[in-house]
């Protein structure tokens, strides 16, 4: 049964991305029990493009606990949809409203003195995350600036206006297990947090892993993960098989042959080499589909591969459909699972040269969503 969780396709003919939320909760369970601890489902970028509500109220249903976001404004949807899991917010400038994450239960990062110094300003008592750069120069303290900031969050603890309740950090080579990376960040996040103790803070939340290091490295999990890419059917690190929970497909708008030697697109970058029938898909980089991936992707037509030939333009792409053809208006599969032969994901981030995680979250809004939802799905708060 499929139930309409979002608004319905503007153009029901037009370009469809289905979002199968069984996918997102097998994918839970399956990373659920292979953690230490609990698991927080990081349902920033609208959930990784897959809809930050659904695939929240999905994750706490089966196996999460806590919800990450990174700003302020991605945390107050959730709030305002009645949702009241444990929430943290990391990423946001010094100016935030941080007495509304007071008000509404919203944990915060707390990367340096200047955002200590505005939470503590927020009337009422603030939940913080000290968060340690663990070998990124990136987000987080940098190890010269840690244990100051831990003195000074413990005084603005003792003075009420805090409560220190987590200690986190992250990993920039996760995806590579082997990575020597990833022994500086395990021991600087160790170093961190016997900083913090020595400093009278007790955090009871310690996390460092997101998805490729929850599911290879053990010893990264500490008392919570932080899990978003997972969640979608993503693993950065290739060690498991996840659910794909996308499929992109789109109709063809018109068929036509094209004689050998028929140039194609914009600066003509392809030429037919033997007579076929090309097929236009009304689907290009603006909403989504990398141009990167010009003359190296493909989709699927009537079950077999077809590539995607000339330059992917803004709004649209040719499909070589072979001496076969097709009709106007047969669907084409951009992406999906790959249980049925069709392109993944993960081979049109191949063909781009990028990341998967860009592939789901850079699909444009004009592409009419359909939600599938798990059956007997209880209500989240």
């Amino acid at each position: 049964m499929t139930i309409l969780l979002s608004d319905p396709p503007a153009r029901a003919s037009g370009p469809r991305l289905d979002v199968d939320l069984a996918a997102v909760a097998d994918n839970t369970r399956l990373i659920a029990a292979r953690t230490a601890g609990s698991l927080m489902a990081v349902v920033k970028a609208d959930g990784f493009g897959h809809g930050a509500l659904d695939v929240a109220r999905t994750a706490l249903a089966h196996g999460a606990t806590w919800l990450g976001v990174t700003s302020l404004a991605e945390a107050r949807p959730l709030r305002d949809a009645g949702i009241d899991a444990p929430l943290l917010s990391w990423l946001n400038p010094v100016d935030a409203d941080f007495a509304e994450a007071v008000r509404r239960r919203v944990d915060v990062a707390v990367p340096d003195l200047e955002h200590l110094a505005a939470v503590a300003a927020a009337p009422g008592l603030a939940r913080i995350h000290l968060h340690v750069d663990a070998g990124m120069a990136r987000d987080g303290a940098a190890p010269v600036a840690w244990p100051r900031l831990c003195r000074a969050a413990r005084r603005a603890e003792q003075r009420g206006e805090v409560e220190v309740v987590g200690l986190m950090g992250h990993l920039g080579c996760a995806d590579d297990p082997e990575d020597a990376c990833n022994d500086l960040g395990r021991s600087r996040f160790a170093w961190a947090l016997e900083s913090s103790r020595a400093c009278g803070l007790r955090p009871s939340e310690r996390h460092l892993a997101a998805t490729a290091a929850t599911l290879t490295d053990p010893r990264t999990h500490h008392t919570m993960s932080r899990v978003g890419a997972g969640l979608v059917g993503i693993d950065p690190s290739r060690t498991t098989r996840l659910r794909s929970a996308m499929t992109l497909t789109a109709p063809l708008v018109s068929v036509r042959r094209a004689a050998a030697g028929t140039a194609v697109g914009y600066r003509h970058t392809h030429r037919v080499a033997v007579s076929t029938y090309l097929g236009l898909v009304p689907l290009g980089y603006a909403d989504g589909l990398p141009r990167q991936a010009s003359g190296r992707a493909e989709v699927q037509h009537r079950g077999r591969r077809r590539p995607v030939v000339g330059l992917i333009s803004m709004d649209q792409a040719v499909v070589d459909l072979g001496p076969e053809g097709g009709e106007p208006g047969e669907s084409v599969t951009v992406f999906g699972p790959g249980d049925g032969g069709e392109p993944t994901v993960a081979e049109w981030a191949e063909w781009a040269g990028t990341l998967e995680h860009e592939i789901v979250t850079g699909l444009g809004r004009r592409v009419a969503r359909t939600v599938h939802a798990v059956p007997h799905l209880r209500s989240v708060r």
